[in-house]
Formats: structure tokens, C-alpha cells, sequence
């Protein structure tokens, strides 16, 4: 039996030992002095009566614990806990009528044998209706469970952010070709369902882990489902690496921005941890960080400004992002800036380091957090200062053959100037890429802001 389903045996054991011991105290002589009380019931009925009593009682514990241990997972399990009380209640009435009818006659002539009748079919309709509305109103539960798996032999295409428009009407995606290569999912398929979201395929995989499309039934509403494993994590760690996740995921969710990926949910499901997001469609600025596919220098200063903007937001709401870089800033199909996976560096990294020494991506890493230390808002402005100079030259400011290499030029050595890479560029641009990669912290911009207000300073000098 699997460890998750121990906790049955207790109680069937506790049901048969209340049973089996009601058969053989029955018997013995003193169960003729014995009665219950207030009741004209006694001897060996009466003990036989309790006994059965006691076994409810187990019976009724068993659901409880049924019901705290059944995961919710949209499928059989969920179908169990939505029935389970109603059900047992059902057993237990047919249960107890029976036991009653046998030993607990004297009992049922106390309160009148049509009194008794009457309230007895009163409760046990009542009952049967409670538990066949339930059943029919979570039959879509039991229809998943009995669903068919995904066809292990069939290819699994992972996608793209870059998905046409999807229709709110149908659960159909159209098929979209890819840069990705297939990921693995848990015990090689997708679950149906995560929570309250139906899984419906593949994105990909993202820093988490696996990348989902889910559709939340209730709304009709598409999102992104970035999971991550926590069966591959040791137990002795798990715990604070969970509350770490919803911790982080709480902080994120709190964000309100139109140019932040909202988070809608979080929760644990089949040794998931999930997070479900805003479904954004478009592409992300990695699509013109090399040339010669640069974009203009007018709408990469406002793309900017408008990253600048939200960042700064979420500072100001003690969330930092910790990995910003072109893949994670996305260019909607109506032309709108998404900043994408905040907190999700933190998360990862708590899965897989003792301590926070190093977060983030190593190319867009500040200094202080390639040293390890503390960050704070100003080590996004940074990583934004790298993703400008990526997205003007079409090549990061620092490079080097090897990891830390890269990591003592980003701690150590100066950025190049942009004259050098490209000569088209106005004074004013410089001089903002230099404050905003300035390595000790009192020389760089205090706040994101104001990266943004010299990036629209910039771009005012540039229209007039």
C-alpha cells in the first residue's frame, strides 16, 4: 500500500476490532446487568448496540481524515472528497437502522415505531438527495478520472510565447512551429488538470520548470502554468522550500501593473508546485538583441522606459525582480511592455542552492549579486543598464570565455563605450548607460524612476 494511503488501516482496523468485540461481549454473563442509559435498552443488545455505535464513530473519522487526505486534483480524488460526507452519512443512516431494528427495539417503542419511521426516511431521503446533487454536479471530476492519457506515442510540440490570438470559446490551440525542444514532463505526461486549471499542452520549459497552457473552467479565462518539481527536493528541506515558494509567489501576486504578467494563483498539486499567470502572446525582446534585427532606437528607449516604470513599481512594493534580461520582457501583439518572472529567481534558487549567493542569470547579474550579498531595487537597474546596452550594440557589455571569467569582468571591468560599437547614438545615451552600470551602488540610478525619466528625457531630445 502506498505510504499516502496508511492512514486507512487504522480505521478499518478500529471498525472490524468495535464490531468483533460487540459479537463476543454479547455473550458472557455480565452483559446481563449492563444497559445504556436513558435508554430501556440492555444486555447483550445493549452491548451489541454500543459497539455498533463505536464503529460509526469510526467511520465518521474515517471521512474526515478521507477528506483532509484526498488531494484536490480535478480527477477521481476530487470527485471522492466532494462526495465522501454525504456518502458516509448515507452508510451510516442504513447502518444504524439496521443495528437499531435488531438490538435496539425497546428503543424504537420508546418514541413510537411511526415516529420513528417517519424521521428516519426524512433524514435518508434527505441524504440521498444531497449526495446525488453533489454527484451530478461534479460528474466532470469522475469524467477526467476515467479520460484517456495523452497518447505517449504521439510528439508533444512545446510553443512559444508567440501563439495566435486564443478564443475564448473553445479549448482548441492552434498549432504554432517552435524554437524549443521537447520537455520532459512529470512521469512522462502532462497532468489533466492542476488545481482548479485543465491542462491543455505544453508551452515549454521555463526557469521553473515545465510551462503549461491551462484554462480555468470557471471564467473561461487562458493562462501560463509554470510548474516546478518537489519530489526531486530533500525532505528535510521541502518545508521551507514550500513556504519560500508561496511566500515569494504571494509577493509577486500583489503586483498591479499594465506592464507586469499578473499572477492569478498558486498551489501544490501531485508533487507540483504551480503558479498560474497572465497568458501573454507576443514576443520577447531576445527577438532584436542581435544584428542585425535591432530595433529602432526611438521604440527601444520607450520599451525601456515602460520596464523602467514597472520596476520601479514593484520596488516600491519590496519585490525585486533579480533576473531581468531580454527573455523575460515581453512585446504583446498590441505593442504593450510585459515584465515577465518576478520572484521566479528567488524560487528556483531555493530549490536548488543552501543560501541566495547567486540568483539571476550570469550574463545580466550585478555585482553585488554576484558577490553574494543583499539586493535591492538597484541591482535590476543594473541588469535593465546590460539589457540596454544588449539591445543598442547587439552584444552584451561583458564577455568571457568561461563563467568566472564573466563574473570577475561584470564585478571588475568597465562596460565599453557605445561610441566604439556604434557611432549613431547621441551623447545623452551614454551618459545614461554609464550611470546605470555604475558597479558601486551610491553612483548608480537610486530608482528605477529615474532610469525611467532620463529615458524619456532621451527620447524628447530625440524628437525635437
Amino acid at each position: 500500500m502506498p505510504k499516502s494511503l496508511h492512514w486507512i488501516i487504522p480505521h478499518v482496523i478500529g471498525i472490524l476490532a468495535a464490531l468483533l468485540a460487540g459479537l463476543l461481549l454479547s455473550n458472557m454473563a455480565w452483559v446481563d446487568f449492563f444497559s445504556i442509559p436513558l435508554t430501556p435498552v440492555a444486555g447483550s443488545s445493549a452491548v451489541r448496540l454500543l459497539a455498533d455505535a463505536i464503529a460509526l464513530g469510526f467511520i465518521i473519522s474515517f471521512a474526515v481524515t478521507a477528506y483532509e487526505h484526498l488531494p484536490d486534483n480535478g480527477r477521481g480524488s476530487s470527485f471522492l472528497r466532494t462526495i465522501i460526507f454525504p456518502l458516509v452519512t448515507v452508510i451510516c443512516l442504513i447502518f444504524a437502522g439496521k443495528a437499531i431494528r435488531v438490538n435496539g427495539l425497546p428503543f424504537v417503542q420508546q418514541i413510537g415505531p411511526s415516529n420513528y419511521l417517519r424521521g428516519y426516511t426524512l433524514v435518508v431521503v434527505g441524504s440521498g438527495l444531497w449526495l446525488t446533487v453533489l454527484w451530478l454536479r461534479h460528474l466532470q471530476f469522475l469524467r477526467n478520472a476515467f479520460a484517456p492519457p495523452p497518447d505517449k506515442g504521439k510528439p508533444i510540440r512545446a510553443a512559444t510565447a508567440d501563439e495566435s490570438v486564443l478564443s475564448d470559446s473553445s479549448d482548441e490551440i492552434p498549432a504554432q512551429p517552435t524554437e524549443k525542444t521537447q520537455a520532459v514532463s512529470l512521469n512522462g505526461q502532462s497532468p489533466a488538470m492542476l488545481g482548479r486549471y485543465k491542462i491543455l499542452k505544453e508551452l515549454g520549459r521555463g526557469a521553473m520548470g515545465l510551462v503549461y497552457l491551462g484554462k480555468d473552467p470557471t471564467i473561461q479565462r487562458f493562462v501560463a502554468i509554470k510548474t516546478m518539481r518537489l519530489d526531486q527536493i530533500d525532505e528535510e528541506k521541502l518545508p521551507e522550500i514550500k513556504a519560500r515558494f508561496f511566500r515569494e509567489a504571494e509577493s509577486a501576486g500583489r503586483l498591479s501593473h499594465p506592464n507586469i504578467v499578473t499572477i492569478y494563483d498558486a498551489g501544490e498539486e501531485n508533487e507540483l508546485g504551480y503558479i498560474a499567470m497572465e497568458l501573454v502572446e507576443g514576443k520577447s525582446l531576445r527577438e532584436w538583441s542581435r544584428q542585425p534585427h535591432l530595433l529602432p532606437l526611438t521604440d527601444l528607449v520607450q520599451t525601456l522606459a515602460s520596464v523602467a516604470d514597472a520596476l520601479d513599481y514593484a520596488h516600491q512594493q519590496g519585490v525585486v525582480h533579480r533576473d531581468i534580461k531580454p527573455a523575460n520582457i515581453m512585446i504583446t501583439h498590441d505593442r504593450q511592455v510585459k515584465v515577465m518572472d518576478f520572484g521566479i529567481a528567488k524560487m528556483v534558487s531555493s530549490s536548488r542552492t543552501q543560501t541566495d549567493v547567486v540568483l539571476g542569470t550570469p550574463t545580466y547579474m550585478s555585482p553585488e549579486q554576484i558577490a553574494g550579498k543583499k539586493v535591492d531595487g538597484r541591482s535590476d537597474v543594473f541588469s535593465l543598464g546590460v539589457v540596454l546596452f544588449e539591445l543598442l550594440t547587439g552584444q552584451p557589455p561583458f564577455t568571457a570565455d568561461n563563467l568566472p571569467a564573466l563574473l570577475f569582468a561584470i564585478a571588475h571591468n568597465p562596460h565599453p563605450e557605445l561610441q566604439t560599437l556604434r557611432q549613431d547614438l547621441p551623447p545623452m545615451v551614454q551618459e545614461i548607460m554609464d550611470r546605470a552600470l555604475q558597479k558601486d551602488l551610491p553612483q548608480r540610478y537610486r530608482r528605477a524612476g529615474e532610469f525611467a525619466q532620463d529615458l524619456r528625457a532621451c527620447l524628447h531630445s530625440l524628437a525635437a
